[in-house]
């Protein structure tokens, strides 16, 4: 954290808890400048965006005729996987091959969720566990490097496996649950640091790591921007955001026919994310990725900002919750409670303290923005 003076937007609930963001004479932060100057005039979730979105399906479905299955969607059992899901095979006709990674940290209702949307959908499921010690070695290397991001290892193994697993099955469409509807703000680099920059996470896990990482899933963003994408021919569909998407609604709908069960907080599918972002970032960093979440509800029109302001006026998960996965989070990772509490009052450090590749995952962001192929601010 710094010294300036704390300011919060006056149109969304993002603040100086994101230390550079900026603000325009209105109050306004960067983030909801961009979202009415790039985003939402480029987006439509509307019959513009089905007449848009229809001649892909209909290439996904002619070049996968021969195939079992004619793409690939990646389940979390969270609901924006789980809903992308279900408007590819009901609403679309499309045949997924759904894919899911198991990090060692699955809810029980995540895995409910995911069976239901499986069984409901008559979907076939391939399951990539992750060697569990090697999970365990980077992610204990990534808690004693001190950066904020400690849940790098776990969304590098998802993501790679997933695209992994596509360009070596031959799959040319991977359909993702990504959309603006509940993630038009994206989180800048001083929150979320990329879990691709190869550079970094073995700079990390050489400096605390105790254990080589030979089956770990990894893709960098070279290989999946240019290896992936012009080698292999893998495009990636955002699919929901050419629907309309609003979370309640979605929630419903899934709820209803087939008994999905929502979480508290996006992402809470997964235990580790679940204390990382309502108990570690909160109390050691001073920030609450909850302000990003509820920021992009705020601008697409599905929470107003005082509800927003209600809900991180006052944590997600009581004090004996959190004390009992700080527990659990400890033990599993192979530390005592004391141990972990040393770790968590330790110096704060940023992925500048370590090596990366910004400069070049930096000047590919900018050139995807620059042709459209991402309006989402990126700093």
């Amino acid at each position: 954290m710094t010294d300036r003076a704390y300011q919060i937007c006056t149109n969304c609930i993002m603040d100086t808890s994101d230390t550079t963001l900026q603000f325009d004479g209105r109050g306004w932060c960067q983030y909801c400048c961009n979202y009415h100057s790039n985003i939402k005039p480029n987006w439509h979730p509307d019959e513009r965006g089905l007449k848009e979105i229809m001649p892909v399906i209909e290439k996904i479905k002619a070049e996968g005729k021969d195939r079992e299955h004619d793409c690939v969607i990646g389940i979390s059992g969270g609901l924006d996987s789980s809903y992308v899901t279900y408007v590819a095979k009901e609403k679309f006709g499309l045949r997924p091959l759904m894919f899911h990674c198991d990090t060692g940290w699955n809810s029980d209702l995540g895995v409910s969720n995911i069976q239901k949307m499986i069984e409901g959908l008559h979907l076939d499921l391939v399951t990539e566990v992750v060697n569990w010690e090697e999970m365990k070695d980077l992610q204990r290397a990534y808690f004693l490097s001190q950066v904020s991001f400690a849940d790098t290892p776990q969304d590098l193994a998802l993501f790679s496996a997933m695209y992994n697993f596509a360009a070596n099955n031959g799959f040319k469409y991977v359909i993702t649950g990504g959309n603006n509807s509940t993630e038009c703000v994206r989180e800048s680099l001083e929150w979320t640091y990329f879990s691709t920059d190869m550079v970094q996470v073995r700079d990390i896990h050489s400096k605390f790591g105790t254990r080589p990482l030979k089956t770990f899933p990894i893709c960098d963003i070279m290989k999946y921007r240019i290896y992936y994408r012009w080698v292999k021919g893998t495009q990636v569909i955002k699919l929901l955001d050419h629907v309309p998407y609003i979370k309640k609604d979605a929630i419903a709908e899934l709820s209803e026919k087939f008994g999905w069960q929502p979480y508290p907080q996006k992402h809470y599918e997964s235990r580790f994310t679940r204390f990382y972002e309502s108990y570690w970032t909160p109390k050691k960093f001073g920030y609450d990725k909850r302000r990003a979440y509820f920021s992009s509800e705020i601008l697409t029109g599905q929470m107003t900002r005082d509800e927003a302001l209600e809900r991180v006026s006052k944590p997600e998960l009581d004090e004996e919750t959190m004390a009992h996965e700080f527990e659990y989070v400890a033990t599993k990772l192979g530390w005592t409670v004391a141990e972990f509490e040393e770790i968590f009052r330790g110096p704060n450090k940023t992925f500048r303290d370590y090596r990366n590749n910004l400069f070049l995952i930096t000047l590919g962001a900018r050139i995807f923005n620059f042709l459209g192929l991402d309006n989402r601010i990126f700093r």
